[in-house]
């Protein structure tokens, strides 16, 4: 597959595949433990991985590279605990929109290590998603004006959800500079094993257990290749194109979630969620653009 908009076909199916991937997750917690589908969402997209080694690069990870993934893995580990966490206590519509604070915390780390401030393009971008993230409640707006941004403040699984974006915010750039180090290939299929290598001690004292997989049968495969699907297309978009562009259209994802929630878990309020998630992604366009 060549042409000029071949990155974007690859970028929105990262974002098809992300979404996708969470509503099998969110469905799974219903019967499996945190942990467990935590694990299942590193470890069975490996041998979907696995499959392209001998087509990528032969590129040889560098010092550096392999510093950078012992820097990364821990915080990975922690951001799929929070993440599986808020989706399994709190609905798809209201968690997974606070992804699209990654780039505001990016912003801040930028204030605060390099006194760097936003641009116009970057401030309109902040004051979007704040919009968006008042509409994801404003159902509560009648109880006072103040109440949709508290409901944020009760809900343990978007406090969950803000924690991993924060956690990405820092991942996001470790993980470009190990792709530096190496190339978007070996990044692609060598770090989900090593994360789901890394994560089985963790995993099976917290309750995985060979009947829990037996029991998860073909849930768990699909939960695998849409991960798998999602890292390939994520890092052959990112090969491609400028970083700002590739997240951009991946961010997508975010609204695919709030219409998975509707479909298949009879989420409520999804105009105004749909809503509120559309101007959280535009908001992260202007950030990144």
């Amino acid at each position: 597959m060549s042409g000029p908009l071949t990155w974007f076909v690859f970028a929105a199916g990262s974002a098809f595949f992300a979404a996708s991937s969470d509503a099998l997750c969110k469905h799974a917690l219903a019967r499996h433990g945190t942990f467990v589908v935590s694990w299942v969402r590193f470890a069975y997209a490996a041998p979907f991985l696995l499959v392209f080694f001998f087509a990528i690069d032969p590129v040889k990870p560098d010092r550096t590279f392999w510093t950078l993934l012992l820097l990364l893995i821990p915080m990975e580990i922690s951001a799929v605990l929070l993440y599986m966490g808020a989706l399994r206590i709190s609905p798809l519509s209201v968690t997974v929109p606070f992804l699209s604070l990654t780039p505001v915390f990016t912003l801040l780390n930028s204030y605060l290590i390099l006194g760097e401030l936003p641009d116009r393009s970057g401030s309109a971008g902040v004051f979007l998603i704040a919009i968006g993230a008042y509409l994801l409640n404003v159902h509560l707006s009648h109880h006072g004006i103040l109440e949709p941004l508290k409901a944020i403040g009760r809900d343990r699984g978007s406090l969950m959800m803000i924690g991993v974006a924060f956690i990405y915010s820092i991942t996001s750039n470790l993980g470009k500079l190990a792709i530096a180090h190496s190339s978007p290939g070996v990044m692609a299929i060598l770090y989900l094993p090593l994360l789901s290598i890394s994560f089985l001690p963790i995993a099976v004292r917290g309750g995985l257990r060979l009947g829990a997989l037996r029991a998860g049968g073909w849930l768990f495969f699909f939960i695998g290749a849409s991960q798998a699907l999602m890292a390939i297309a994520h890092f052959q978009a990112l090969s491609m194109t400028q970083v700002s562009y590739m997240i951009s259209v991946k961010r997508t994802s975010l609204i695919l979630s709030v219409i998975y929630g509707s479909l298949f878990f009879s989420e409520r309020f999804i105009r105004q969620r749909l809503l509120g998630t559309s101007m959280m992604v535009l908001g992260v366009g202007l950030i990144l653009l």
